[in-house]
């Protein structure tokens, strides 16, 4: 019988060399993959630990009969040392696929049924706290205080599991302290909360600690929890508001901007200058840091005394007309002061002329004294002790207004362009680059129910020729009232009456030159269904308050508004007023953006000009008010609960109709379809609006 026991000695020691290699590989991957002990590694390690070569992972082959063939004369290497060299062996020891023939090799004790524990406990151990011996007795405290008792200390949910995670990473030591002491992080924040009243919110909203009182663990755990708790309030309302835009009215709607209360953690507890960190959370607009600085100066921060005007006999503007071709203008030796305090040119005139009886006219506008133009006793009383205080006021609730405001304003894509809209103004503005590219007046909706709503939206196309489609209100309101008194009025004025199917009505105006929208619709698609147009009442444009529309915005120049916009988004296209104004005939033209443009429609009854004057105008929609009040109620409460409040109806009208109306298209009892819903009528859609008798059919340009 032959023997074989070379062979299999042979088969054997090439088993055992394979398993060798797996074996150091295996433990030189473990040892590339085992985490560091440390819960940050410093620059220095981190570099260290990538200047090591770590064994590459090795795909070994089976062993083949020419491997046993090649290993029959190999000598079987002693154990222990086979063992002591993988023990000492160095991470940068690889081994290559060629050596694994002759690597030496060494069998492990089979292990006992106790081993297998052991090493599963090893895996499961943590690693040591990083926590020093000194700070672990707060430690603790806060592991307590922020595990099971958190909701005490913190009323949101998404803040409590915020402070969770960011304290459990950093096994819970104190962010604020060391050894007892403020850390130079808790010194930023604190002056940051201190100094609240800069950015018109209350200092004390946001209570701090007294560190040096906190002499045991378990107070200065409850210190380090009201800072970072304060800390979080303090972001959270200087980025979203004190109080929500819900809260005033319904015809409000601006984009929620929340922070997220971890990456405030992780902003701070990791800034070089906490205070900075921290009050960047406030707008960056320079139109609210303008306001900011304002609030210092009326504070009496920065302002300095000045010279009051004398009393004396009114003066008052006399303009010369045909009755009165030589009319003087008055001459006054307080008229110099006058131009100098309401910033007028020629300050040393003593003339008081158009250009001062104007100035009188906006400062009385703006402090609610009787719009006259005369330098009457209550404007010089008014002029010589400024309400400061209301001043103060008012640039605290537009401040608090630019905190709903999203922080980038315009489309980024086109040079940051955007819309920017304010009420008590009645004035539109394009903004570019920063800078403003054109501006026109605007007529705004009437004081009451007919508000203009506060919005962000996007303008997506604008129509050329629109038909206006009357809103439900003015239809309930306004024109089913007009039909029982008289069933013709509204053939009188050009508008087409139909009633569907479901019992609804629609009634609308044909494209033309005495549309109630103009030439041109501005479409922002919104939930107020409003938008700005062009309108044939051009008159009301040159009043000083300009709100008698019915919610929607008319503009005054609207094919120069087509114009620049077209521009922005499509500068190839070298759109003019002219080009705009040879598109008029009487059927739909819509015009679509590339690249929509943000609307900002606001309520600034306060800001700062190019020349640094504050401006004011009057609070028309008591927008001011509401705002102060809430503000004022709540002393230091969180301001943040939603009030509902109703919304338009924007149901189709049903209502029966008095004999004698005419209908249009299709009449009553029409079993066509009910069309597109109010909101295509309104701002167009996949299904078009009905085409009058013998008008063309709708025509859509893109780019």
């Amino acid at each position: 019988m032959r023997d074989t026991s070379n062979g299999r000695s042979g088969f054997d020691r090439v088993l055992m060399a394979v398993a060798a290699t797996f074996l150091t590989v295996s433990a030189g991957a473990a040892f590339a993959q085992t985490p560091s002990a440390s819960p940050r590694d410093t620059v220095s390690e981190l570099a260290i630990d990538a200047a090591v070569p770590m064994p590459a992972q090795l795909d070994v082959a089976p062993p083949t009969a020419a491997d046993i063939k090649t290993d029959t004369t190999a000598s079987v290497p002693d154990a222990s040392k086979a063992t002591e060299k993988t023990v000492e062996s160095k991470p940068s020891d690889t081994l290559k696929p060629a050596d694994t023939a002759t690597a030496p090799a060494a069998t492990p004790p089979a292990p006992t049924a106790a081993e297998p524990a052991k090493e599963q406990a090893k895996e499961t151990t943590k690693p040591a706290t990083t926590v020093a011996s000194t700070e672990q007795p707060v430690a603790d405290k806060l592991r307590e205080m922020i595990g099971a008792k958190s909701s005490k200390y913190f009323d949101r949910k998404g803040e409590r599991a915020a402070v969770e995670k960011f304290y459990t990473a950093r096994d819970y030591a104190p962010l604020w302290t060391q050894n007892g002491a403020p850390t130079a992080a808790a010194n930023g924040v604190i002056a940051r909360l201190k100094d609240a009243g800069s950015d018109g919110m209350n200092a004390s909203d946001y209570p701090v600690p007294d560190f040096a009182a906190a002499t045991t663990p378990d107070a200065l755990a409850e210190a380090e929890i009201k800072l970072t708790n304060s800390m979080l309030d303090y972001a959270r309302q200087a980025q979203s508001g004190r109080m929500h835009w819900s809260q005033i009215s319904g015809d409000i709607a601006f984009p929620e901007h929340p922070t997220d209360p971890y990456e405030v953690l992780v902003n701070i507890s990791t800034a070089r200058n906490a205070t900075i960190a921290l009050g960047s959370y406030n707008p960056p607009h320079k139109a609210y840091q303008e306001l900011k600085k304002k609030l210092a100066e009326l504070r009496g921060e920065t302002a300095l005394p000045v010279q009051p005007i004398a009393d004396g006999s009114a003066l008052k503007f006399v303009k010369p007309t045909k009755k009165n071709p030589t009319a003087a203008v008055m001459e006054d030796s307080r008229v110099p002061l006058l131009r100098a305090r309401l910033h007028v040119e020629n300050p040393d005139d003593t003339k008081y002329d158009a250009a001062v009886a104007e100035a009188v006219r906006k400062y009385q506008a703006s402090n609610d004294l009787k719009v006259s133009g005369v330098l009457d006793e209550a404007t010089v009383r008014a002029i010589n002790s400024p309400k400061r205080d209301r001043q103060i006021d008012t640039l605290i609730v537009n401040m608090e207004r630019w905190r709903w405001l999203p922080r980038q304003l315009g489309a980024a894509a086109i040079g940051n362009a955007y819309v920017m809209l304010n009420i008590p103004d009645f004035t539109l503005k394009v903004m570019h680059n920063d800078q403003q590219a054109w501006t026109t007046r605007v007529v705004v909706g009437k004081v009451g129910a007919h508000a203009t709503p506060l919005m962000v939206e996007t303008m997506k196309y604008i129509t050329v020729n629109p038909t206006w489609n009357v809103p439900p209100s003015i239809i309930y309101n306004e024109y089913l009232p007009a039909l029982q008194q008289d069933p013709t009025v509204l053939s009188r004025m050009g508008l087409k009456l139909t009633r569907n199917s479901d019992g609804s009505i629609h009634i609308a105006q044909p494209p033309g030159e005495a549309n109630a929208l103009g030439r041109i619709r501005f479409n922002f698609p919104n939930k107020f269904l409003v938008y700005q147009h062009d309108t044939p009442d051009k008159n009301l444009f040159s009043r000083d308050v300009r709100a008698f529309s019915h919610g929607c915005m008319r503009v005054q120049n609207p094919d120069q508004y087509a114009a620049v916009l077209l521009n922005l988004t499509m500068p190839g296209d070298r759109y003019t007023p002219e080009k705009i104004r040879s598109m008029y005939g009487s059927s739909e033209i819509d015009l679509k953006f590339p690249t929509p443009i943000p609307v900002n429609i606001t309520y600034q009854t306060a800001w700062v000009d190019d020349a640094g004057k504050l401006q004011q105008r009057p609070d028309i929609y008591g927008r001011d008010a509401q705002m102060l009040s809430i503000l004022r109620s709540a002393k230091g409460k969180d301001l943040e609960v939603m009030v509902s409040r109703a919304q338009p109806s924007y149901a189709r009208p049903r209502a029966d109709i008095p004999q004698g109306v005419a209908f249009n298209d299709n009449g009553p009892g029409a079993s066509a379809s009910s069309g597109p819903s109010f909101f295509e009528r309104l701002f167009g859609g996949p299904t078009p609006p009905p085409v009058a008798p013998g008008q063309r059919p709708r025509r859509t340009v893109t780019r």
